[in-house]
């Protein structure tokens, strides 16, 4: 599953590059920049964390402006445990005015390092949220909540992530 998994990014990884170079630097996106909070699963207890979030989006298809490419990555942190998320895949968004709702289905690598133990099970990312157009040229501000879920220790992990933040639009 885990070789599967690495297989899926890497093409979705080649793919967002080539489309990012045949526009010369980048075509149309954003990238975000925020904090986060999880309500994360640690084993068996479910705690918060705080950290950051970050991604990446390409829309590299003119005659479908609504779906783009997304590489999200986000970092929690509490005592003893240190957590990181990559996830990639597709997200669909519309404008209304200021507003730009999305959704998105990504999948990826999380690693966990948890009292000197290491886990890497692979991850499912489904969320939403809105970018609400700013007076200042090109930029937004975020919000997003995701649910994240995987399998290790032998029990399936369901964890939530709130997101906010500024986005710079190219």
């Amino acid at each position: 599953m885990l070789k599967i998994a690495a297989a899926v990014l890497a093409f979705f990884c080649l793919a967002l590059s080539s489309t990012s170079a045949s526009a010369q630097i980048f075509g149309n996106g954003n990238v975000y920049a925020g904090v986060s909070y999880g309500q994360l699963t640690n084993t068996v207890i479910q705690q918060s964390y705080r950290g950051w979030n970050g991604s990446v989006e390409d829309l590299p298809f003119s005659h479908l402006s609504y779906l783009g490419i997304t590489l999200d990555a986000s970092g929690f942190y509490r005592s003893g445990v240190r957590q990181y998320n990559v996830f990639l895949g597709p997200r669909i968004s519309k404008n209304y005015g200021n507003w730009r709702p999305f959704l998105h289905g990504l999948a990826g690598v999380r690693h966990i390092t948890s009292s000197g133990l290491v886990y890497n099970p692979v991850t499912i990312d489904v969320g939403a949220g809105t970018d609400y157009k700013l007076s200042f040229k090109n930029f937004s501000w975020r919000v997003q909540g995701d649910f994240m879920r995987s399998h290790y220790a032998s029990a399936y992990q369901n964890d939530f992530r709130a997101s906010t933040g500024l986005v710079w639009r190219f």
